[in-house]
């Protein structure tokens, strides 16, 4: 697999990191602890490199029917400055990859104009994808994915450290911006004010912000990010922390929670799929039989979250039983750090899947008792 290097990848050596290989691209893995990092988020803030992520620009006067289309939300009904979480399936209802979509303004009346933010392996075959759903429609499909980057401040005190890069006059654009929604912010960043995409969005079960740089502009953005913020108030994050916040914020992993073989309702993802939008859409008739076979069905699979009554955690793939017998599979599990017991996701038979449910996780040869709970297993206190 060819190695890519983000535009932060010399400040990640400065400070340390342990790379690891994800999606292709050399990622922070950690910079010392990943516990430490983890807790700082919940506590205070951390700083991510989330450059590895696709961004696909889509302009035209038939951007948004275009986009109802190739994708299983309404993008029509989005309002310019919002965002929406979405999937992209293939002609069976498989999941090629779930994305954020963002509204922007369009500088052509009669246009419009959006950003979707794929995942970082699946970017160039979302690319790829929109491309090819794009014939017949006067829409224009721009992977800027190798020229942008994108840097996540997520935590309490995430609003409170990059309000200080924000000339006080601008200050509303950053405090009144609501959950997923996104604007453009002047950030005073090496010296000079750079007008920036920042989004209040994340991965984390936090608050926090994403930030969309040009290459060239991300090293400062970063450098100010850090050298704004207080002596222990920002640390650096890597994706092993990532990994376990999302976790315990109940958010699915493509290639864990979600595959090209997943099913969207039995992920829980139904409300995410628009099969009353008006039109035909890639893998409409499969995902409407999909939600017809799940409806009362008592086979099948559901995404479950499972509680660990003892201290070892399940990992990917384990085994999930039910008096001795495997009625389900582990997709994610770590020890969190947060709650102090082992959490994971899994997908069990339905028979299983009701909250309070007694189960078991087959440890390599050894049943460790689990309980079924409802996602997500951590929420913020707001």
């Amino acid at each position: 697999m060819t190695e890519n290097y983000t535009a932060l990848y010399e400040e990640h050596k400065k400070l340390g990191a342990s790379f690891t290989d994800f999606g292709g691209w050399q990622m922070p893995l950690k910079y010392g602890s990943e516990l430490a990092e983890h807790h700082a988020v919940r506590n205070s803030a951390g700083i991510f490199d989330l450059s590895h992520m696709g961004e696909v620009w889509v302009t035209g006067p038939d951007a948004a029917a275009f986009l109802d289309y190739a994708l299983a939300g309404k993008i029509s009904a989005m309002a310019v400055g919002k965002a929406k979480y979405s999937l992209i399936c293939d002609a069976d209802g498989g999941i090629i990859d779930d994305l954020i979509v963002y509204r922007r303004p369009s500088a052509a009346e009669g246009s419009d104009r959006f950003l979707v933010v794929p995942n970082a392996g699946n970017a160039k075959v979302v690319a790829e994808a929109l491309v090819q759903r794009a014939a017949g429609f006067d829409a224009a499909v721009e992977d800027a994915s190798a020229g942008t980057s994108l840097i996540a401040v997520q935590g309490p005190k995430a609003e409170e450290i990059l309000l200080r890069l924000v000339p006080a006059a601008q200050h509303e654009l950053v405090t009144g911006l609501k959950y997923y929604a996104a604007v453009e912010v002047p950030f005073l960043v090496g010296g000079a004010s750079r007008n920036l995409l920042l989004a209040r969005t994340g991965y984390t079960g936090e608050d926090g912000f994403e930030i969309f740089v040009e290459n060239d502009g991300a090293a400062a953005l970063w450098q100010s990010i850090v050298a704004i913020a207080d002596e222990g108030e920002l640390t650096p994050a890597g994706l092993a922390s990532r990994d376990s916040l999302r976790l315990e914020a109940g958010m699915p992993l493509y290639g864990n929670e979600l595959s090209l073989e997943g099913d969207p309702f039995a992920a829980g993802l139904g409300p995410v799929v628009a099969l009353s939008k008006e039109g035909d859409f890639v893998g409409k008739a499969a995902l409407a039989a999909k939600k017809e076979a799940g409806a009362g069905s008592t086979s099948g699979r559901k995404l479950v979250g499972l509680k660990g009554l003892g201290r070892r955690a399940g990992r990917g793939h384990y085994p999930v039983l039910k008096d001795g017998t495997v009625v389900g599979e582990v997709t994610s599990g770590q020890p969190s750090p947060t709650l102090g017991y082992p959490v994971a996701m899994a997908y069990v038979d339905v028979a299983y899947a009701e909250p309070g449910t007694a189960l078991d996780i087959d440890l390599r040869g050894k049943a460790e008792p689990f309980e079924v709970v409802a996602l997500p297993f951590y929420k913020r206190s707001k």
